[in-house]
């Protein structure tokens, strides 16, 4: 078996042992001025206030949470709410998965520290956690002061509450993907939407969406950003050559096809690459490789966050020099 001497030499493995050790260096450097940023993040338990109040507790909690009890729905309809067996059920489900919530509060907390270092004109906002009767495609709503967090979203892909939900969509029903998801909502506020319309520039903007996820979640495995299982980022880095070589070959990079979208960037329950191998395939495997240019891009230069993000696709792609990975 060949060693890595054998394929770099002494000169180059000492110089490949040298950046690596900056690398780590100028890692260690940030989460230690990461860890140095002052925050106070507010976290409120709504769903737990709720579930244990009372009819007379509603006059307080309706002034402590005015944005939750819109004024158009009469008190009855939160009174029959606080008895209902399924706003009980749900309650107790939560409470369940998620106890005191202390993991997912030290998570946010690192999280909006790291927001706050890369995007500094960004404060943290008031967290308030939430039953939302199973509203998965608004699991997370963020404003510029409130993030609302739907607990009931996240009790696991398999409970029965997501029997009716297809099975690719609750896949991401789970805690592990809570912080990530929260991540997912601030890097969309930060990345413009593309005016070109090619399927390398919708790459790359999902790309750049992801790459602020390694920035903000630096203890996130890759499947947690993306959203996927160990088994689908373990399918999608095995293939990443194969992928790219049908984009290349197949002259997509450059269509203006839509239905490039529904294909490879779209939530689907697989990529759609109109080959036996699609059922094996996860979906969104177009955001995956529009990451992977990204990343090569800020391997290979010394572009900062915000710098990259102003950049057009092309440029990057250009100057990424992206070779797959093997």
């Amino acid at each position: 078996m060949k060693s890595l001497l054998d394929y770099f030499g002494l000169p180059a493995l000492g110089l490949l042992i040298l950046l690596l050790v900056a690398g780590c260096k100028n890692e260690d450097k940030t989460a230690e001025e990461v860890a140095k940023i002052p925050i106070e993040l507010s976290i409120s338990r709504f769903d737990r206030e709720f579930a244990n109040a009372n009819p007379e507790d509603l006059p307080e909690l309706k002034s402590k949470y005015p944005y939750l009890f819109p004024a158009q729905f009469p008190d009855s309809i939160w009174e029959a709410k606080l008895t209902d067996t399924i706003q009980k059920e749900l309650s107790e489900e939560v409470h369940k998965t998620f106890g005191n919530f202390e993991p997912e509060a030290e998570d946010l907390e690192s999280l909006f520290r790291h927001v706050k270092y890369y995007f500094p004109e960004i404060d943290p906002p008031a967290v308030v956690t939430v039953t939302s009767d199973v509203r998965h495609d608004q699991r997370v709503i963020l404003t510029d002061t409130l993030l609302l967090l739907g607990l009931d979203n996240y009790l696991g892909p398999d409970h029965h509450f997501y029997r009716g939900i297809q099975k690719y969509l609750a896949a991401g029903l789970d805690k592990r993907y809570l912080t990530s998801d929260v991540a997912s909502t601030i890097a969309k506020k930060v990345v413009n939407y593309p005016k070109n319309r090619s399927f390398l520039s919708r790459m790359i903007f999902y790309g750049k969406e992801l790459y602020i996820k390694d920035r903000l979640l630096p203890n996130a495995s890759d499947g947690q950003k993306m959203g996927y299982s160990e088994e689908e980022i373990t399918w999608a880095q095995n293939n990443e050559e194969q992928i790219w070589r049908y984009f290349v070959e197949r002259e997509l990079l450059y269509s203006t096809d839509t239905k490039l979208d529904r294909r490879f960037l779209d939530p689907a329950p697989f990529s759609k690459f109109q080959l036996e191998l699609d059922s094996e395939s996860p979906g969104w495997l177009g955001r995956y490789m529009g990451w992977q240019i990204v990343r090569a891009f800020m391997d290979k230069t010394d572009v900062n966050l915000h710098q990259m993000l102003a950049l057009p696709a092309d440029e990057i792609f250009k100057r990424s020099n992206y070779k797959p990975r093997k």
